[in-house]
């Protein structure tokens, strides 16, 4: 192979593709005249200031116009949407456009050429790039501009204020409400669908039934209901329970729980301690029952305890007694809140 040809491929593999002839770089304004990087700085500082009153425009509309039965239209449109959504998107407007001339204006403005290259990263390209990237953050002079900086990051605090606003619309704080439950003393467990109240000998060793507390009709399955529409699901949702039956030498009860189930019947809440789904997959040997969601599984022979999967706490179980009628019923109401747990559960 002749030198010359070495050569021509030598200078092919350093520099595949000729230059096209581009013309020179030129500087930007701002990049040789101080005041206009100092006009820039301030725009930029002016558009994320902008962001931040839109924000608070946004939380005020939040406030100001009426929604409900006679609400405050702009347009024939509902005025509380329009100006949520409006003031909203012009506050993410005005930042992302800050954003751009940040970059246009200010930041680090150099040409480069990348040849292609294999699609694995050698590690020199890795750590060039970290270069790259530590450069550009030097570059941008947010270490050096507080006022871009402190702009941005009050732009942004900001729009931190509808999200905490918002909460509201997810309704009323629920209070006490979810440590309670319908159900209370000398109250039936009837079954969740025919509302057919139990009695011991009606359980079999090994048995699960869905069950629900019989405060649902004044007189039976076939009298006037107690409660309507969705205060009736709600009802029946957080006092859904299940009923199994099991050994009771197989059954070891925590202090205080000796006497809360009736020649091995016990009852416990349907809703997984994890996050609320229904159980009731049984299995009769070992006494475990299987959140079906997320595989959470409890020992029903042993307090509810949580034996795998994510759930935190036990299964709430229900006291529960013989009423005078002989029928199953419950001694209380459960004593720790049902379903799912959260911050202020004790």
């Amino acid at each position: 192979m002749s030198d010359v040809h070495s050569k021509k491929i030598a200078r092919t593999e350093a520099d595949p593709i000729a230059d096209p002839g581009v013309e020179s770089h030129l500087p930007r304004p701002t990049d040789v005249d101080p005041a206009a990087e100092r006009r820039a700085e301030r725009q930029v500082a002016m558009l994320f200031g902008l962001s931040a009153v839109f924000t608070v425009l946004c939380c005020v509309s939040y406030f100001v116009f009426a929604v409900g039965d006679n609400p405050d239209t702009i347009g024939g449109l509902g005025a509380s949407n329009v100006a949520i959504g409006g003031f909203l998107g012009l506050a993410l407007l005005f930042i992302g456009i800050g954003a751009i001339q940040w970059a246009r204006k200010l930041m680090g403005d150099h040409e480069m050429i990348e040849m292609r290259h294999p699609s694995v990263s050698s590690d020199e390209d890795r750590d060039e790039a970290l270069a790259a990237f530590d450069a550009g953050v030097t570059e941008s002079g947010i270490g050096r501009r507080p006022l871009i900086r402190n702009s941005l990051i009050g732009a942004m605090a900001a729009l931190g204020l509808p999200a905490v606003i918002f909460l509201r619309d997810l309704g009323p704080l629920p209070g006490n409400k979810l440590a309670h439950t319908v159900w209370k003393k000398n109250m039936r467990v009837v079954q969740d669908v025919t509302g057919v109240p139990i009695r011991p000998s009606d359980m079999q060793i090994g048995q699960l039934v869905n069950t629900e507390p019989g405060v649902f009709y004044k007189d039976g399955p076939d009298g006037e209901p107690l409660y309507h529409g969705t205060e009736l699901l709600q009802a029946k949702t957080k006092a859904a329970t299940i009923l199994v039956r099991m050994h009771p030498d197989d059954i070891t009860p925590s202090r205080g729980r000796a006497d809360w189930g009736v020649d091995g019947i016990l009852c416990f809440s349907k809703i997984c301690t994890h996050v609320g789904c229904p159980i009731s997959l049984w299995e009769q040997q070992t006494h475990h029952l299987l959140c079906p969601c997320h595989q959470s599984t409890f020992d029903l022979a042993d307090n509810g305890k949580v034996i795998f999967g994510p759930a935190a706490r036990p299964l709430p179980q229900l006291p529960i007694m013989v009423d005078s009628a002989g029928y199953l019923a419950a001694q209380s109401d459960f004593t720790e809140p049902v379903g799912p747990s959260y911050w202020e559960r004790g």
